[in-house]
């Protein structure tokens, strides 16, 4: 049997020539474009697959991954009707984790969680005015997924 061919970037199925029942090559590339556009995961990293998964949730497979998600670190890990589907991430790829809103980028071998920094306190001289501002960033950033508040 000869390897089905596949997308360069995300490995996508592509329908073959003269191939039978073209709709389940075809479904299958849609269902995993469901997931990588836009990506939004559950959590994750994380190693254990959920007990009770919701159709079309997704989760990033932590490094030490046992269970069903064994051998597939890193990936995107999509529960569909048929099963679970992993998605291997290219270098830069972003999702957005949905419990605190923190976008992930892969930078081609872990994904990396924004910074987490502090408000800022202390100090001998306060500028309240220079402090504000610096609070009201840090905000905008959080907002934004690109920092976490301490």
């Amino acid at each position: 049997m000869t390897d089905m061919p596949t997308t360069p970037r995300f490995a996508l199925p592509l329908l073959a020539v003269a191939q039978a029942q073209k709709e389940v090559t075809h479904n299958e590339a849609l269902t995993l474009l469901d997931a990588l556009i836009h990506a939004a995961v559950e959590a994750g990293p994380v190693a254990e697959a959920p007990v009770a998964p919701v159709v079309g949730q997704c989760w990033i497979v932590g490094a030490a991954a046992t269970g069903d998600w064994a051998g597939r670190a890193q990936a995107i890990a999509l529960w569909t009707s048929g099963g679970w589907r992993f998605a291997v991430p290219r270098g830069g790829m972003q999702a957005t984790r949905l419990a605190d809103g923190a976008r992930l980028r892969f930078d081609g071998s872990i994904w990396v969680e924004p910074a987490t920094i502090d408000a800022p306190s202390g100090g001998s001289t306060i500028d309240s005015e220079a402090r504000s501002a610096l609070i009201t960033l840090i905000l905008h950033l959080e907002a934004q997924g690109l920092l976490i508040s301490g």
